[in-house]
């Protein structure tokens, strides 16, 4: 049986005791959307959460400082208030700029049956306007359980991933996608996955995607005779987003260079891999960085590669070779597509508060961390920037390198460099070092978002589809 590969890990926070455990996702009701069919169902797939040898614990009764999780557990916890501070989102927002009019889809199996209450108390906490979450339920998504792990895992990741999205974008309208068939590694769950993000593409709802899940190219079937069909059949949600102008994430995972060996859900290969839907030349990948910031958000140190509890995602694909955006790093990809792209926050020493009641016996408040924090996250600036914009910008790779090629002169571009770190992984896999430049640790680096949203959406809408 193979594990639930959502892309990060929880650190639940109870009782003066710190753990991790898998991501998880929240899910509300869909006025004009719900209950989807898809082009093909499958039976439900009984899964095992990701939860890699950690724990998942009861939930605190609520959030605290920075300097009070530092004294009482011994690792930052994170706000919203302090993001906005740390990626510089305030000037925007005080320009108006908040993703107003523009829609995030996020992608997860199961959902939860209590997203929308929990968003809710989130906003409220951190004096934040909630915004209302539409469910598309795609295919028979069985009611939720909450003893069955795989149900309570995903709807972690879900919760997560819209508590990111609405935090750096709080204007801009969430549609959460519950799928009926867990995504674990080689096939299984993603062509539920890929047919229902198809159905929304064409049908015009969403500007962006997040995808807080992936699978090891390796667990693919016929990837070890060199027949990589089993992905390509999969890409054309990806291709058909690509011809709407919809602009598609995916978190790079949290396994460092290598990633999970399905043989064993607890291990990963002794080697390096990569993962897909994170590898897709189509799709930009976003990896990890450790945030170290006061109980303001200004930082006490410049950030860092993630890699506590888990280490980002990166290096190159054994299916893809090296689009002709990446030909600037070629020195540092060589011939295959290289990632992440750009990272954002997922450390667990920086993890983020989020409140969630899905589970009776664990209502309260939470620490989660992980890639599957910095897509959400991501898709919030994409967000951002589509309305800056005035129309969405599609596949941002080519804008994204330009501007990286340029921001080694001009600053303002909004790209930062992270130049501290590696991916090592605990499989003793040795990865990669961030170092100045583009490296697949980090990718380009992280970012500035009053600079980087309209450097973005400026060089999107001059350089052309």
């Amino acid at each position: 049986m193979r594990r639930v590969r959502p892309r990060q890990r929880a650190a639940v926070i109870a009782a003066g005791v710190t753990t991790l455990a898998a991501f998880t996702l929240i899910s509300t009701s869909l006025s004009g959307l719900a209950t989807a069919t898809p082009a093909h169902s499958a039976p439900p797939v009984k899964a095992v959460p990701a939860v890699a040898g950690h724990q998942l614990v009861h939930a605190a009764r609520n959030s605290l400082t920075t300097e009070q999780c530092l004294a009482k557990w011994h690792i930052a916890c994170y706000t919203p208030t302090q993001y906005r501070q740390a990626y510089d989102l305030n000037p925007l927002y005080r320009a108006g700029v908040t993703g107003k009019g523009r829609t995030i889809v996020i992608v997860d199996s199961f959902g939860s049956p209590t997203i929308q209450h929990d968003l809710n108390v989130y906003s409220a906490r951190f004096g934040m306007k909630s915004t209302h979450v539409d469910v598309v339920k795609w295919g028979k998504v069985p009611p939720f359980n909450p003893a069955d792990s795989s149900h309570v895992s995903w709807a972690g990741e879900t919760t997560l991933d819209v508590d990111m999205a609405h935090a750096v974008a709080p204007d801009a309208h969430i549609v959460l996608v519950e799928t009926g068939v867990a995504e674990t590694e080689g096939v299984t769950g993603l062509p539920e996955m890929m047919s229902a993000e198809k159905s929304l593409i064409d049908r015009g709802v969403g500007d962006v995607i997040s995808q807080s899940f992936g699978a090891t190219e390796n667990t693919f079937p016929g990837f070890n005779t060199g027949d990589f069909s089993s992905i390509q059949n999969l890409r054309y949600a990806f291709k058909d987003a690509a011809k709407h102008g919809v602009t598609v994430l995916a978190s790079s995972g949290d396994g460092g260079a290598t990633d999970n060996n399905t043989k064993n859900s607890t291990t990963d290969y002794p080697y390096k891999v990569n993962s897909w839907p994170s590898s897709d030349p189509l799709v930009t990948s976003i990896g990890g960085t450790q945030l170290h910031l006061d109980d303001k958000g200004d930082r006490t140190a410049p950030d860092s590669v993630y890699n506590d509890q888990g280490a980002s995602g990166g290096g190159q694909s054994h299916v893809f070779a090296r689009p002709s955006y990446q030909d600037g790093v070629k020195q540092v990809v060589g011939d295959r597509r290289g990632t992440p792209d750009i990272s954002m926050s997922a450390a667990m020493n920086g993890g983020a508060w989020v409140y969630s009641s899905y589970d009776p016996k664990a209502v309260g408040w939470n620490v989660y961390c992980g890639t599957s924090e910095a897509s959400p996250l991501f898709s919030g600036i994409v967000a951002l920037a589509d309305q800056v914009a005035g129309h969405r910008l599609g596949d941002i790779h080519q804008a994204l390198y330009t501007l990286y090629a340029q921001s080694a002169q001009n600053p303002s571009t909004g790209i930062v460099d992270v130049k501290d770190g590696t991916n090592n992984s605990y499989a003793g896999v040795t990865g990669y070092t961030a170092v100045k430049g583009f490296d697949m640790a980090t990718g380009v680096g992280t970012l500035d978002a009053a600079r980087f949203v309209p450097s973005l959406a400026n060089e999107k809408s001059t350089s052309g589809p």
